[in-house]
């Protein structure tokens, strides 16, 4: 009697394992499916990029002009600014290296002006007009004088480095080499006498600005600049008699500055994003 109940003792409990077994395995298939987290793709600002630009700049140019007879004596000083105002267009080309939230790089660009200003003064009374008469001797009248100065071209090399305030956002600063040349020209009178020179500067800049990607390999930017490219002088004779012996010399010293405000789209060779979890 006591076997036979053992035996169906067992033979329930293995019954009763058999169904929690099904009921579990049922559970099991019944769970839904999910999925691996999709890779959401992040902007790599690291390589090589190359674009344009246009914008438009204030410039000034500081000048000390004076006028000189044969011997040296100054007989007449004058300074004054002239702003140096216009558009410009260009290109640049550049490297980035992305390292976590900091973006490093180098650029270079080179750009057109239309940059030009005039300053008009008086040569004072027998200054830059010979004496006249022969009983008695007058002085020459005073003539008007008209300086040109114009930034032909300008290129800097600098250095770039910025912070993400976004991955597709980027706000940097930036500084380096500049260069460029500058026209000079000025006429004495009624065209009595003239001249033109060229000089090719070399200063610095420095500023600001923020790119952001507008898709693609496509990044579009808006910068600032401050340029100082020193000073541009000359010194040159004039056909005029100047009192005190020899011939009127014309001698001027511009210290040229600029602020400049442009924007730019570039294209970064490579792939435009990377993968991140």
């Amino acid at each position: 009697m006591r076997v036979s109940i053992f035996k169906t003792i067992a033979a329930s409990a293995l019954a009763a394992m058999a169904v929690a077994s099904a009921a579990s395995a049922a559970d099991l298939a019944a769970r839904p499916y999910t999925k691996a987290p999709v890779m959401a793709p992040v902007y790599d600002w690291t390589g090589f990029y190359i674009g344009g630009n246009v914008g438009y700049s204030w410039g000034r140019s500081s000048d000390t002009s004076t006028l000189t007879n044969g011997a040296g004596a100054v007989l007449f000083t004058t300074g004054a600014g002239a702003n140096m105002d216009g558009v410009i267009g260009g290109g640049q080309i550049g490297y980035n290296w992305q390292v976590q939230n900091w973006v490093w790089g180098l650029e270079a660009d080179i750009q057109g002006s239309d940059q030009k200003g005039r300053r008009d003064y008086l040569c004072p009374t027998g200054v830059c007009t010979p004496p006249f008469g022969v009983i008695a001797v007058f002085p020459g009248p005073a003539v008007p004088v008209a300086l040109d100065q114009k930034l032909e071209w300008f290129g800097t090399v600098r250095g770039r480095v910025g912070v993400l305030a976004t991955p597709q956002v980027l706000f940097y600063a930036t500084g380096g080499l500049a260069y460029g040349e500058v026209n000079t020209s000025a006429v004495i009178g009624a065209g009595a006498f003239g001249f033109n020179a060229h000089d090719t500067r070399v200063g610095y800049t420095v500023g600001a600005g923020v790119e952001g990607a507008i898709g693609g390999n496509w990044t579009a930017k808006l910068e600032y600049l401050y340029m100082d490219l020193g000073r541009t002088s000359g010194t040159f004779l004039t056909t005029i008699p100047a009192l005190g012996g020899g011939v009127l010399s014309y001698n001027y010293s511009s210290r040229i500055t600029d602020n400049i405000v442009r924007v730019g789209l570039n294209y970064k060779f490579g792939g435009p994003v990377i993968a991140k979890y």
